[in-house]
C-alpha cells in the first residue's frame, strides 16, 4: 500500500510502499477514505511520544470502510462505514468494562503504537469495542476528525468539565481542537469565547460561533474577566504550553473548570495554585473519548446543530501531506488527507 512514512525522528517524510497491516484478532483492516493531518502527529514525527518506533506510518484520526475482520470480532462486516477514537481500549480491563477506555493502561493508538492512518489501510485492534458506526450523509472528510479532535473536545466539554447551557468557555488556541471547542460549545448553548495569536483563527473562531475573539497575550486573562463579568465558568487549554495553561486557570471565575488537553511538549507550567485553593478551581485532564462516548456528539451531528464538515479547510493528496506533516506552523481548520490522491 501507500503511505507516509519516515526513518528518523525529525526526518525527511516520503511516500513509500509498504506491507498492508494483518488483520488482529479480534481487530478489523480498514480502508482508508480520509485522515486528518493534525498536530499530535508532529509530536510523533518530532519524537515527543515514547510509544512511537521507527520505521513509522504516521496518523490517528480516520475514517473509511471495513476491509476485513479478525477472528473473534463479531459486530463488524466488510463493507461496514466506521471511524474510530485514536485511543482504542484493550476491551478486557476494568477501565474498558466500565466505558472508560480512552485511559486504558493497555491501550493502542494507531499512528503510535502501531502504523497508523496516512495511508490506504490501517489496523484497528479490539473492533467490537473501538470501531464506531458513521452516519449516512457524513463525508469521510468530515467524519475523519471525529476521532480525534471533535472527540476529545466533546468529552473535554461534556465529561470533565461538565459545560451548561449559559455558560460562558474560553478556548485558548484555534486549531483543530480549539475550533472543535468552539462549534460543540455553541451547540450546547454555552458562550464561547477564542483565545489566538493569529487573526486568521480568530475569524475562523467566530465565523463558527465564538461570541468574542480576544488576541493572546500577557493580559488575555484580565480581558476574559471583563468581558464575562468575573472570569469564564471553564477554560480549555487546546494549545499546550506553559503560557496558556496558566492563562487557563487564571481566566476562571471562582469555582471555574480548567481542562487541560493541549500536549505540554515544551516543559510542565507553574500554576497559580494559591487561586486554585482559595477559588476552589477545578483542575482536569481530557485525554480523548471512548467509542461508548459517541452517540452523543453523533446525535448533534445527526441534528445538524453540529457540523465538523464546517471545520474541513482543505483535503489533499500523499505527497502533499508529506510535505504538510513536518511544518510547524498553525493552519486555519483541518487538513485531510485522501490516500487515493497522489
Amino acid at each position: 500500500m501507500k503511505a507516509l512514512y519516515y526513518e528518523t525522528f525529525s526526518g525527511p517524510v516520503s511516500v513509500a510502499d509498504v506491507p498492508v497491516p494483518e488483520v488482529p484478532d479480534g481487530g478489523a483492516l480498514v480502508r482508508v477514505g480520509a485522515s486528518g493531518l493534525c498536530r499530535s502527529d508532529w509530536h510523533a514525527w518530532a519524537g515527543h511520544d515514547d510509544s512511537v518506533h521507527l520505521p513509522h506510518v504516521p496518523g490517528h484520526e480516520f475514517a473509511g470502510v471495513v476491509e476485513a475482520v479478525g477472528a473473534g470480532a463479531e459486530r463488524w462486516r466488510p463493507g461496514d462505514r466506521v471511524t474510530a477514537p485514536f485511543v482504542n481500549g484493550c476491551g478486557r480491563c476494568e477501565w474498558c468494562r466500565s466505558g472508560q477506555a480512552q485511559v486504558c493502561p493497555d491501550q493502542t493508538q494507531p499512528g503510535f503504537t502501531h502504523w497508523g492512518s496516512h495511508a490506504e489501510f490501517v489496523a484497528v485492534r479490539a473492533a467490537d469495542l473501538n470501531l464506531v458506526a458513521l452516519p449516512e450523509g457524513l463525508p469521510d472528510s468530515a467524519a475523519a476528525a471525529l476521532g480525534c479532535r471533535f472527540a476529545t473536545a466533546y468529552r473535554a466539554l461534556t465529561a470533565r468539565a461538565g459545560l451548561r447551557p449559559g455558560e460562558w468557555v474560553a478556548v485558548y488556541g484555534a486549531g483543530g481542537v480549539g475550533l472543535s471547542a468552539i462549534a460543540i460549545a455553541r451547540a450546547l448553548g454555552a458562550r464561547p469565547i477564542a483565545v489566538d495569536r493569529s487573526p486568521a483563527a480568530l475569524e475562523a473562531a467566530a465565523r463558527i460561533g465564538a461570541e468574542h475573539t480576544l488576541t493572546a497575550g500577557p493580559d488575555v486573562a484580565e480581558a476574559v474577566g471583563e468581558l464575562t463579568s468575573g472570569g469564564a465558568h471553564v477554560a480549555v487549554d487546546a494549545v499546550g504550553s506553559a503560557e496558556t495553561a496558566v492563562a487557563g486557570v487564571r481566566s476562571l471565575r471562582r469555582r471555574g473548570r480548567h481542562v487541560q488537553v493541549g500536549l505540554l511538549a515544551g516543559g510542565l507550567p507553574v500554576l497559580p495554585l494559591d487561586r486554585v485553593i482559595a477559588w476552589e478551581l477545578d483542575l482536569l485532564g481530557s485525554h480523548g473519548m471512548a467509542a461508548a462516548d459517541y452517540p452523543g456528539m453523533l446525535a448533534l451531528v445527526a441534528s445538524g446543530d453540529l457540523r465538523p464538515d464546517e471545520l474541513v479547510g482543505r483535503t489533499v493528496g500523499l505527497a502533499e501531506a508529506a510535505r504538510l506533516l513536518p511544518v510547524t506552523a498553525p493552519s486555519t481548520g483541518i487538513t485531510v488527507l485522501d490516500p487515493t490522491l497522489p
